[in-house]
């Protein structure tokens, strides 16, 4: 008997789908093999014992969102003898991410934590996954989590490099954080908050920054918060990425050789335009129109303690900042 016409058609239609996404996993390989070897090369071009005129002339950008693969690989340059562990939380499926270049050039062990179970089932389903030592767990970091969360895993004592970037919560999840002694800090800053105050959202474990703030804009800790955070938890500021969106901290034992090799210690003002409408969709604003989007919301003042509308601690951005800004 003669085979259905319409399931003839079908079965080829399956093949063909198969084909294509064997053909699709392929070419996207081949893309991530020749960014991975185009970022060695970068890696290598950087002499390590050039000084710096800023922490951000490392950058360049595999796997990071803006330029932070060279500012990792610069500053674990610096550094002798750290320990080739990280902890990353807050990157979705690790596609993107502070430290996975760091993973696959030098073969660090790695934790990372993501608030969605599909996102880390997505990063197990990834060949760096079984080809790396790479820990993922599905769990909505806070503080009062994260000590546990990473005893449980193994992750505790000495790390190479802790990254934060949760858009959120991120003064006060690595505020809570006594578990591990990182040499080096990587923390999301949100620099439309400015340069000038110390100041972060208020804690709130369920916090997300589009229910926060329909813009998005309205979320994390301003740079002068972080830096007063980091001297007490010893650490020394070096430096933010060139978008001013992640502050670098090292360790105040490690810190002397890293320093000298930079001519100075840059805070960068923002310039991305990532704000939303209540409709979700990109309204692209600049300036000081992100800050007043945000001006009337309560931020804290870590040093105080004191909790105020954004807008009432006074001039947000230095002279410099907003010279850059406007």
């Amino acid at each position: 008997m003669a085979s259905n016409p319409v399931s003839k058609f079908f079965n080829r239609l399956r093949v063909r789908r198969r084909r294509d996404t064997l053909a699709q996993r392929h070419l996207v390989d081949l893309a991530e093999r020749t960014l991975f070897l185009q970022g060695q090369i970068a890696a290598k071009a950087i002499d390590p014992a050039k000084k710096l005129a800023c922490l951000s002339d490392a950058e360049f950008r595999v796997f990071s969102q803006w330029g932070e693969d060279g500012i990792v690989e610069w500053l674990v340059s610096q550094l002798d003898g750290v320990e080739d562990r990280f902890i990353e939380f807050g990157v979705e499926t690790f596609k993107e991410a502070n430290c996975r270049f760091l993973l696959e050039n030098r073969n660090w062990k790695g934790l990372v934590l993501d608030g969605s179970e599909n996102n880390m089932r997505a990063m197990c389903n990834a060949a760096f996954y079984w080809m790396h030592d790479i820990t993922g767990v599905p769990a909505f970091v806070t503080a009062e989590n994260i000590n546990s969360l990473i005893t449980e895993v193994g992750f505790a004592g000495p790390l190479g490099i802790l990254s934060v970037d949760i858009d959120g919560n991120d003064y006060w999840v690595w505020r809570a954080i006594e578990c591990v002694n990182p040499a080096i800090v990587i923390c999301e800053v949100n620099p439309v908050l400015g340069d000038m105050h110390p100041v972060t959202v208020p804690y709130d474990p369920a916090f997300w920054r589009f229910n926060a703030h329909s813009s998005g804009v309205y979320f994390g800790a301003s740079i002068a918060a972080l830096r007063h955070l980091a001297v007490k938890k010893g650490y020394t500021f070096v430096g933010t990425s060139s978008t001013g969106i992640n502050a670098f901290f090292v360790r105040n034992d490690l810190a002397a050789p890293v320093l000298a090799k930079l001519r100075d210690v840059v805070a960068h003002p923002p310039r991305h335009r990532d704000s939303r409408g209540p409709d979700g969709k990109l309204t692209h604003a600049g300036g000081m129109a992100r800050f007043e989007l945000i001006a009337h919301m309560p931020v804290v003042d870590v040093v105080t303690g004191e909790t105020k509308a954004l807008r009432d601690m006074g001039e947000p951005y230095s002279p410099k900042w907003l010279k850059a800004i406007v």
